[in-house]
């Protein structure tokens, strides 16, 4: 089958298309065939190399981290679906490589598609509404009237983040740039914060929840806007020891990522907050509570570009390059 794949880490390296032998079906897998295919900052991560301690791929890799299609087979074990029945998921992330004409995904892993979504605008939210869902439902455990303030509004995970914590009921800040104000405030947010004219960390006061997205520098400023007993989640690190040994990471990686998060899990607790890394997992049925948010209307996907297989490349690029307003979405012939 046809796919799009690394030879070698690198920021060099650019990936190609290319054949690789089709997807073994196993007892409790769904052979998909993917119509679409979004690209997620993980992506690019992924290919220079960034996570292979966590993910310890072998190359070549098919890269690609979410999906929509239709359901070619199902292996031995599975009822819950059947073939010609239209899904999407988030592949477990020792099976990543929606890039690519068929991939087969564990049944637990899948859920149906929005009926009220096409293929590409289903294979947009994945990802980044489960990131959404483990960080604010699961980890935060948001509530009705608390706030939350949600960098980087207009990116992938920052589109569904915003609509996803008003519909938990919760006030929500966020950050963006001076073009996308009013677009944000028209996904939900309360206070949008332009981080070209404005310093999140002397706007706001007394939230609740952060969650991270960006660098060190505003993770740290982050704290500042906590009140005692508020939550910092970053989705973009450092990992904590407690990740690392709920992956089952080797002692000495464990150790590691003790020393990379010291600093913030110390300042955290000077504070009287708590700090969480978050790396967001595969899960089938999280994706179909997210299903009934998005026929109900509380979640409309945001698409910035959408590509041709063929210019996946191109696509990776352009994520890399941190201008997409909302997702971008590879689309398969």
């Amino acid at each position: 089958m046809k796919a799009f794949l690394i030879d070698r880490y690198g920021k060099k390296e650019t990936g190609h298309l290319g054949d690789t032998p089709s997807p073994v079906l196993r007892d409790e897998d769904v052979l998909i065939r993917v119509h679409a295919a979004s690209v997620n900052a993980l992506d690019t991560k992924i290919r220079t190399g960034e996570f292979k301690v966590i993910l310890p791929y072998r190359l070549p890799l098919v890269l690609g981290n979410d999906l929509a299609g239709t359901v070619e087979r199902v292996g031995a074990g599975v009822r819950q679906f059947k073939p010609g029945d239209e899904v999407y998921a988030r592949p477990d992330d020792d099976r990543i490589g929606t890039f690519a004409e068929f991939i087969a995904v564990k049944a637990a892993s899948v859920a149906r598609k929005p009926s009220n979504l096409n293929m590409v605008e289903a294979a947009s939210l994945p990802l980044v509404a489960l990131t959404a869902w483990q960080a604010l439902v699961e980890t935060a455990q948001l509530k009705p009237g608390q706030k939350v303030f949600i960098q980087a509004g207009s990116g992938g995970v920052g589109t569904v983040a915003i609509q996803l914590a008003k519909h938990l009921g919760a006030f929500v800040a966020t950050t963006t740039s001076t073009a996308n104000t009013a677009w944000v405030k028209d996904l939900g947010a309360d206070v949008v914060i332009d981080y070209k004219q404005q310093d999140f960390a002397t706007e706001l006061r007394d939230y609740d929840v952060v969650l991270n997205s960006l660098g060190k520098d505003e993770l740290t400023r982050s704290l500042q806007i906590l009140k005692p007993g508020g939550h910092l989640i970053s989705i973009s690190g450092p990992p904590t020891p407690t990740f690392a040994a709920a992956r089952g990471l080797a002692w000495p990686i464990q150790q590691v990522m003790r020393l990379l998060s010291h600093g913030i899990r110390s300042k955290a607790r000077q504070k009287g907050v708590k700090y969480t890394f978050v790396f967001m997992r595969a899960e089938g049925r999280q994706l179909s509570e997210i299903t009934s948010l998005v026929e109900s209307g509380a979640i409309r996907p945001v698409i910035d570009r959408v590509f041709p297989f063929q210019d996946t490349q191109s696509a990776l690029t352009y994520v890399e390059s941190g201008r997409a307003k909302g997702k971008v979405v590879v689309e398969l012939p």
